[in-house]
């Protein structure tokens, strides 16, 4: 009489055994986070270096939310800030994908999320830091040089021709213009009052500080920001997602092709144009020295 379910322990007994010899990434009962490195200054774009932009990881992404298994999506982030309008685009297709495939995501702050950095960690549902990490300063910054005095005393005579009355507008070879600087500022105050829109509707009611103290620019170390509600928790990725989904949760990470395959990519796609000469050596030479002064900005 005991005979069938003698026969069911047996079968399923064979199954578990079966079971361990299936690679892990094809068992469906170990469950998967893909893990996504955002890392770098945001829109810069130097011609051995390009900077972080939706068209650069709108495919990891993509891999990332469609990893067979997925429970969730990981973002490791690393970045100081950058183009307002690349942070923006990244932000918006993470929360697409993330609607798309109802899946959670978390982000993982390692040395810094801030400005645009922070906005992506926005798209998260839960952002975690390191208590050294550096969060926050949400504002708007924009500069420029005023070369006007020495090229008088070089000797260099200047010759600009426009069509539009402020075509000219900040030019760092001419005079400062009050009018100019006013246009600009406004311009920043729109671009401000989006970001702040946009960390209002993702953090709601876990933002705590004062919106003076918050939206200010200010940055903070991972704990403060916590406090101020800016992020979750404390917490690296590996014991997070290990609590959250258990000790044998995969973390497969989604990364860009390197080596031949990458630098045949690059070439394809035109990115390497600007190495034919020396024409564009002093436009990369300031690049990379802008995107240096975005990572000095914050110690690093």
């Amino acid at each position: 009489m005991n005979e069938p379910a003698t026969a069911g322990r047996s079968s399923s007994g064979l199954l578990d055994t079966l079971g361990k010899w299936i690679p892990a990434r094809f068992r469906s009962d170990i469950p998967v986070v893909p893990v996504v490195r955002l890392s770098g200054v945001i829109g810069a774009v130097t011609p051995l270096r390009p900077g972080m932009s939706l068209a650069g990881v709108a495919k990891l992404l993509e891999r990332a939310f469609a990893t067979r298994n997925a429970k969730a999506v990981a973002l490791a982030l690393n970045s100081p800030g950058g183009s307002p309008v690349q942070s923006r685009l990244i932000y918006l297709r993470i929360r697409a994908l993330a609607a798309e495939k109802k899946l959670p995501v978390y982000a993982f702050v390692e040395d810094v999320a801030a400005s645009g950095g922070y906005m992506i960690a926005c798209a998260a549902d839960e952002i975690y830091c390191d208590p050294s990490s550096i969060v926050g300063s949400i504002g708007v910054v924009g500069g420029s040089f005023g070369f006007q005095e020495l090229i008088r005393k070089i000797g260099v005579e200047r010759r600009l021709y426009t069509a539009g009355e402020h075509k000219a507008q900040l030019d760092p070879f001419l005079p400062e213009d009050p009018a100019d600087v006013a246009r600009v500022k406004a311009l920043q105050r729109e671009i401000h009052a989006l970001f702040i829109s946009l960390v209002k509707d993702s953090r709601g009611a876990r933002l705590k500080g004062d919106e003076d103290t918050l939206f200010s620019g200010e940055y903070w170390a991972g704990g403060t920001s916590v406090t101020l509600g800016l992020s979750d928790a404390i917490g690296d990725l590996r014991a997070v997602l290990r609590e959250k989904f258990g000790d044998k949760v995969r973390t497969p990470v989604i990364a860009a092709p390197t080596g031949l395959l990458s630098g045949l990519m690059r070439k394809s796609s035109g990115a390497e144009a600007s190495l034919d000469g020396f024409a564009a050596l002093p436009d990369q030479l300031i690049s990379a020295l802008e995107a240096r002064a975005i990572w000095a900005k914050y110690g690093f």
